[in-house]
């Protein structure tokens, strides 16, 4: 590996790292490396680590040092293990001096809140939960730490996961590093955050509502959104549910990195099905990639949706890949009779979703929500309308909605004979202000016209209705500098081919960049 980080240089980073806590702005964060150590990706770190080229307990140090320098700006890393990181750290050493081999043997890393750690708070931002400790890892957890990683801490969320930004009265609210008067997602907010500032290679996350990819495109780096299922979500529930085996309804838990192959990485260890449910008498055996070279590539490209628009930035960027994709070789479609209707998805998402929350709400909110629901014109099928249905839909309505989301899922089957990836953006707009009001009554500037804040989740609800996997990739700047993605969306269970896609788009023509110079 050029330029591979020795230990004199991890030594030189170390002491640059901390003198940082006087920066003026996190625009120094790239700055402040001069071993070229923080923005290294995971896969490179790990062939360091295995060439002895640097230790563990060194890199895991340097680590600590940038996030007690540049944390304090950005507030990504709100719950910290450090001592027993440092154990974990030196086994690691001990493990790769004796010629053991691991995938993530050594690597420091981070997860989102609501994973659970033993001994380490669980309160998914809810200060009513505050006091309360995991008593046994998360499944993902298990399988991180089986396959070597130094999990160093965990990063912020909004209160309940519920918003696509990250505060909560009990960490705090997580900055943008490209613009910390920004949200950077949610969320996974806080792993987004803490992997565009050069804290940590790797992250894991979830998604329900565009809670990883959101975050990958508000902070410029890669996530997956894995198929449904496919990584079991066992010890990553609400605080104080007991870690058994769960199926997914809509919700995903998946990797967030700085590159494609180290979102490929993270998903082999953690992948298949759970020990102690489907485990028992089932394997995984994922397709490989579709193909191996870019223009071997069928690629429908959506860049408008129905329901909701999206700003001519992020438009602009997605039409620019596709257009640098096109003149690669890819064959590239712009339209599809097989497409399932958005509009349709958009609606039936918002409110399974929607009755997805109902579960967890007070009785005077249902009170509210029931006579709201009451209030409704038939004829009303906006969004909002939607939401306030789905969380007074009863059982059997429930049943028919997943009917109609089954019919969409076959479609998607059909269309996927055609094409190989469906390009398309992840949000409607880059990161916005930080935003504290209600969040019901938010409202969204997209160049000029005034949306409902909630209505923003129609290009995530795509992949998450039809448990599809869709891979998130850094494609562009807004005119003011802030990061803006595309979203790959594969076939149920081609996981690998929305990453080795995304992969192949990186290399071409290049991905994640750190945030700029003040």
């Amino acid at each position: 590996m050029e330029g591979e980080p020795s230990r004199r240089s991890v030594l030189t980073s170390i002491g640059a790292i901390a003198a940082a806590g006087a920066l003026a702005s996190t625009g120094a964060l790239a700055k402040e490396d001069p071993g070229g150590l923080a923005y290294r990706t995971a896969g490179e770190l790990l062939k360091a680590l295995a060439d002895r080229k640097i230790s563990s307990r060194e890199l895991l140090e340097a680590t600590i040092a940038r996030i007690e320098a540049l944390d304090p700006k950005i507030n990504a890393v709100v719950v910290r293990d450090f001592d027993r990181a440092r154990a974990a750290a030196d086994a690691a050493d001990v493990a790769l001096g004796k010629g053991e081999r691991k995938p993530l043997l050594g690597l420091p890393m981070t997860v989102k809140e609501q994973f659970n750690i033993t001994g380490l708070p669980t309160t998914w931002g809810d200060p009513k939960a505050k006091d309360w400790k995991a008593e046994v890892d998360a499944l993902a957890v298990q399988r991180l730490k089986a396959a070597g990683a130094v999990i160093l801490g965990k990063t912020n969320v909004p209160i309940f996961l519920r918003d696509w930004q990250s505060y909560n009265e009990v960490y705090g609210t997580t900055n943008n590093p490209w613009d910390v008067s920004r949200s950077p997602g949610g969320s996974s907010g806080g792993g987004a955050a803490a992997l565009a500032a050069g804290f940590v290679p790797l992250e894991f996350g979830s998604d329900i509502g565009g809670s990883l990819r959101a975050p990958a495109h508000f902070c410029g780096v890669f996530s997956h959104k894995p198929s449904l299922d496919l990584v079991p979500q066992r010890g990553s529930g609400p605080p104080r549910t007991p870690a058994i085996p769960v199926r997914g309804d809509l919700a995903v838990i998946g990797p967030m990195a700085r590159s494609a192959a180290d979102l490929a990485l993270a998903l082999e260890v953690t992948a298949g099905p759970d020990e102690l449910s489907e485990g028992i008498g089932y394997k995984l055996a994922l397709p490989p990639p579709r193909h191996e070279k870019l223009a071997e590539y069928r690629v429908l490209v959506i860049d408008k949706h129905p329901l909701c628009p999206t700003a001519a930035s992020v438009t602009a960027a997605l039409n620019g890949l596709a257009d640098r994709l096109g003149k690669v070789g890819c064959t590239m479609l712009r339209e599809s009779a097989k497409l399932p209707d958005l509009a349709q998805t958009g609606r039936i998402y918002r409110e399974l979703l929607s009755a997805f929350f109902s579960a967890d709400i007070a009785p005077e909110v249902r009170e509210r929500a029931d006579a709201a629901a009451k209030a409704l014109s038939a004829d009303d099928q906006s969004l909002s309308a939607e939401q306030v249905r789905g969380l007074t839909i009863s059982h059997p309505e429930w049943i028919r909605k997943s009917r109609i989301r089954g019919g969409l899922r076959a479609r998607w089957l059909a269309l996927f004979q055609d094409v190989d990836v469906v390009l398309c953006p992840p949000m409607p707009i880059a990161a916005f202000p930080h935003d504290h009001s209600p969040q019901f009554a938010r409202k969204l500037d997209i160049d000029g016209a005034q949306v409902p804040y909630n209505d923003q989740s129609v290009w995530a609800g795509i992949a998450i209705l039809n448990g599809l996997p869709a891979t998130t990739i850094p494609i562009g700047r807004s005119e003011s500098g802030l990061p803006i993605g595309a979203q790959i969306i594969g076939n149920y269970l081609e996981d690998r081919t929305t990453i080795a896609f995304a992969g192949l788009v990186e290399r071409e023509f290049g991905g994640f960049t750190p945030p700029p110079l003040a």
